[in-house]
């Protein structure tokens, strides 16, 4: 059977389309995000307050929140699968919980525009992150 050139563009317009698969596009962590940020004491004591972190090119920037929750931070991040892991380049004073700063790996997880941070540190307690793209 001998395909006419009106076949050929019909199979090369599907093979076209069926490559076209939303699913592969990978959304980008990227941007300027607010939300809440909470941490849970190992001692199930909860505090929260309002914080905004932008992510951009590797460097990120995170605002602190009344009596340093959360402490915010400033430096730079990189991503490995579900993994961000920040390097925080501020110079702190030894009377709070250092656990507070952006710093560390977090586990992350991206919906749409909302992002959530969560990392359980030093058997101190679970500090999330819950965010929304601006």
């Amino acid at each position: 059977m001998r395909l006419t050139y009106f076949g050929w563009i019909i199979i090369v317009f599907g093979i076209a389309v069926l490559s076209c698969n939303t699913d592969d596009v990978e959304e980008t962590v990227e941007g300027s995000f607010e939300g809440v940020f909470t941490v849970t004491y190992s001692n199930n004591e909860t505090f929260s307050n309002s914080v905004e972190v932008t992510l951009n090119n590797g460097i990120y920037s995170s605002t602190a929140g009344p009596d340093r929750l959360p402490a915010g931070g400033t430096g730079t991040y990189e991503i490995l699968s579900n993994t961000i892991t920040f390097e925080d380049e501020g110079v702190w004073t030894a009377d709070f919980d250092w656990n507070l700063i952006l710093n560390g790996a977090y586990s992350y997880t991206l919906s749409g525009n909302k992002l959530i941070l969560s990392a359980e540190k030093n058997n101190v307690g679970t500090y999330t992150y819950e965010l929304t793209r601006n």
